[in-house]
């Protein structure tokens, strides 16, 4: 094809190539999908200017992804949720509002700022920080946001997910729950997380739940889901697991199963149908659910099985025994 050469600033024979390239990212190479013109006369190679697509802003966002950072397109829908100006969320998370337009229009958090938006971003931090910077808002903005947010918080409180907290019951925490009550609507959306944007045995999944739990347990003293987790042939699961994965499928479609046939066996693989509602963890708990899922993530379920088996707490317990978060502070990862 024949094209302006911004280079011999010409009518030449151009060249389209598209291809993969690594982007380097804080040091993390991300393969990016690229695209641009090459002068066949100049050997010059430059981007169409008429294409609005950008390889830098594409890496970036798989960056966010595989961190469990927030994209650019969550701050804005956040925002306007809650009819606030970039202004006026900026004010409030003591940021400059150049700072927090860059965010929106792509430019990538450091780590500090993604953990502020993070926190903003769950409804009764968002209210501390209205009733905290009562300047920042008009009051009759405030008192509209203010009534949202309770609105909020009461319906979540009321959500299917909590009636089936009282359908699994409940036990006192303890080092078998590593000193957190089972809360089933973390532990059903730590699930969806990992379900998201991949096809996942149940094999692997119940291992990085196993993974999830622990880490924070040796990082923070406390577990994310507290669920108990049992010793079984294929390593550790999440006590009564079978229960959780139906009602992710049956209640909430909240998963879909696969089931494909292998000379030996019968393998469930699954994948999510919805988005996991990452506002109820805090951010250390996103953090180590990120951290667990990019560890094991080129990890199959024969493979993560094996190197849960070599975990102390699974060798030192017994089909069917549970195993002591104890045994958290010898984890491999």
């Amino acid at each position: 094809m024949k094209g302006i050469c911004p280079a011999c600033e010409k009518e030449t024979e151009l060249e389209y190539v598209t291809r993969v390239e690594d982007i380097a990212v804080r040091d993390e190479n991300i393969p990016v999908h690229v695209e641009y013109f090459k002068c066949l006369e100049c050997e010059t190679e430059f981007d169409d200017p008429h294409s609005t697509y950008d390889p830098l802003e594409v890496a970036y966002h798989e960056y966010r992804a595989r961190h469990g950072m927030v994209q650019p397109e969550d701050i804005k829908t956040f925002r306007e949720r809650f009819g606030l100006t970039q202004l006026e969320l900026a004010n409030l998370l003591g940021l400059g509002g150049a700072t927090l337009s860059r965010y929106e229009n792509g430019a990538l958090q450091d780590e500090a700022h993604n953990t502020m938006l993070s926190l903003a971003m769950q409804p009764d931090n968002l209210l501390d920080l209205i009733e905290e910077k009562t300047s920042v808002l008009s009051d009759e903005k405030r008192n509209r946001i203010i009534n949202l947010l309770k609105d909020i918080t009461e319906e979540r409180e009321k959500s299917f997910l909590s009636i089936f907290e009282t359908r699994f019951g409940s036990y006192p925490a303890s080092i078998l729950s590593g000193y957190q009550p089972l809360n089933v609507a973390k532990l059903l959306n730590a699930m969806v997380f990992f379900c998201k944007g991949v096809e996942i045995p149940k094999t692997k999944l119940n291992k990085l739940i196993f993974y999830a739990d622990f880490k924070h347990y040796k990082e923070y003293s406390i577990s994310i889901t507290g669920s108990c987790y049992a010793h079984l042939p294929h390593g550790p699961v999440p006590d009564k697991y079978d229960y959780y994965m139906a009602t992710l499928f049956y209640d909430e479609k909240a998963i879909f199963i696969d089931e494909r046939q292998f000379p030996n066996y019968t393998g469930e693989f699954l994948s999510a149908l919805k988005e996991p509602d990452l506002s109820i963890f805090s951010t250390t708990e996103i953090k180590t659910l990120a951290y667990v899922k990019e560890f094991f993530e080129k990890y199959n379920a024969k493979e993560i099985r094996n190197f849960s088996h070599e975990e102390r707490g699974y060798q030192v317990t017994r089909n069917g025994e549970l195993i002591s978060y104890e045994y958290a502070q010898f984890l491999r990862i």
